[in-house]
């Protein structure tokens, strides 16, 4: 029988997915006729319920915003779409509305009909205060052949659909969920979880949550090697096999991950990971629930998170481009063909160190200029020298047109705005008072014009923790701060 065309369109389309997916070839804007994830799930008859991407659509047919961005500035929002319908970012319209200032992703966008965006989530019974939402310049990648942000998850950071989300998987029903995340920027702290969690942010007990989880959590021990590995945070555990505890888990530690779960809702569940740049998906566990009490059968509520845990516990860092929750049991060839399309969309770029307009400062020792509390400094936080760490969003500053440097949403401020000798500085909400003015001077100091002095580690100490101030110039090693 002779083919239609239609046929031989879909079978020409398919050898160029297939073929992107070999040789790693960068793609267009939106390849003409390719499914996209939501389309191979909505065709196995386990269709999106939730879409979420900084980085491309996940329907072919999505032409709507992906997230939005919110000026630090002036308080400004815009919301950031697409280059074409069923394409990638327009990321030069966050460059150019956040220009000179910073942008926090206040919002990211369903891509489903069903409106289950994500937005900073509230203080939960953690102990932990609301969340802020990321810096949108923090890490930038190359997807489809083109720039596209991430979201970058650092300690205080998260985002959440508060309520039942339209649905999503409740009372042990069955579904699905991916994500595509760096296997670099990564810990153990609890939680970088994408998924289903409880309806307000408290730990009500067993099986309330069915999030999939890339970290370096050994929460049942033996583990196998460092991590990280995908796991599955069902509440009160983070479980890579039956009851906790998986040894042929291996872990999956690629620049970008497909991190993969699925739970039947009563009695089984599966894990998978696979490099997203190229191969396969590796199963690490296609099994039983945990037997212990509450996970046979489950007992989601519907609520949705993104880089926190479902009491808000919001302690970890991770990097997320893109996922989905499905209705239903997923295929494993319907998974298998949704990583054959991430693979072909050529993610590349690295994936563990911020790579925005931001620089280190460093300072007396060659330490950097540190916020204490480790990236969730609120305002009056101790700003002070520590060992740099290369993911430390903290020791990343943007040197700001109005002469402010700013971090995690705030700015350095002189104490009270004072301009006395010994005046420390601390992080505060950036208002274009004198006190946040900084100009670097060619002898290496930053100099606080309203005050007349500069920034000083007090008596030339380097050790960690040393609180910085305000101090006469005297062009000593002590007021040497370098903006990198």
């Amino acid at each position: 029988m002779r083919a239609s065309r239609g046929s031989l369109a879909s079978f020409l389309a398919v050898v160029g997915l297939l073929l992107g997916a070999v040789l790693g070839l960068p793609g267009p804007s939106r390849a003409a006729g390719a499914q996209l994830p939501c389309d191979i799930y909505a065709g196995a008859g386990t269709p999106c319920v939730a879409a979420h991407s900084t980085v491309r659509a996940l329907f072919s047919s999505y032409d709507g915003p992906l997230y939005r961005v919110t000026r630090a500035s002036d308080g400004a929002g815009a919301d950031i779409g697409l280059l074409a319908p069923g394409g990638y970012a327009d990321a030069g319209r966050q460059d150019t509305f956040c220009a000179d200032t910073t942008c926090a992703i206040t919002k990211i966008y369903d891509q489903s009909a069903r409106h289950n965006d994500l937005t900073p989530g509230p203080a939960g019974t953690s102990g932990m205060g609301a969340d802020r939402g990321a810096d949108a310049a923090e890490i930038a990648v190359t997807a489809g052949g083109h720039k596209a942000y991430g979201v970058w998850i650092s300690p205080g950071v998260g985002y959440r659909y508060t309520g039942a989300a339209s649905g999503v998987a409740v009372g042990g029903s069955a579904e699905g969920a991916y994500m595509v995340a760096s296997g670099t920027h990564v810990g153990s702290a609890c939680c970088f979880d994408y998924g289903n969690a409880e309806s307000t942010p408290a730990d009500t007990g067993n099986g309330h949550m069915d999030a999939v989880s890339l970290a370096t959590t050994c929460y049942f021990a033996p583990c196998t090697g460092p991590g990280p590995w995908v796991e599955a945070d069902l509440e009160n555990g983070m479980f890579q096999g039956d009851n906790g505890s998986n040894t042929a888990n291996r872990g999956n530690n690629s620049t970008f991950v497909t991190a993969v779960l699925k739970n039947d809702g009563q009695t089984r569940y599966a894990l998978k990971g696979a490099d997203a740049q190229s191969g396969g998906l590796t199963t690490w566990w296609d099994g039983a629930l945990p037997g212990r009490g509450g996970y046979r059968p489950m007992h989601q509520e519907g609520g949705i998170i993104l880089g926190t845990g479902g009491d808000n516990s919001n302690w970890n860092m991770g990097t997320f481009f893109e996922g989905v929750m499905v209705s239903g049991y997923p295929s494993d060839a319907t998974e298998n063909a949704v990583q054959a399309n991430i693979v072909s969309v050529g993610y590349s770029g690295e994936t563990n160190i911020p790579n925005g307009p931001q620089g280190t400062i460093t300072g007396p020792g060659g330490k950097c200029v540190d916020v204490a509390a480790d990236d969730t400094g609120t305002d009056g936080a101790a700003v002070q020298l520590w060992d740099c760490q290369s993911w430390a969003e903290d020791q990343h500053w943007t040197h700001n047109a109005d002469g402010s440097l700013s971090t995690i949403g705030r700015c350095l401020d002189v104490d009270g705005n004072g301009s006395a000798n010994g005046t420390e500085v601390e992080l505060w909400d950036c208002n274009g008072v004198g006190g946040q003015k900084w100009v670097q001077q060619a002898d290496g100091s930053l100099l606080n014009p309203q005050s007349g002095r500069c920034l000083d580690s007090p008596n030339g100490a380097t050790g960690n923790g040393t609180r910085l101030r305000i101090w006469d110039c005297n062009g000593s090693a002590a007021q040497k701060f370098r903006l990198g």
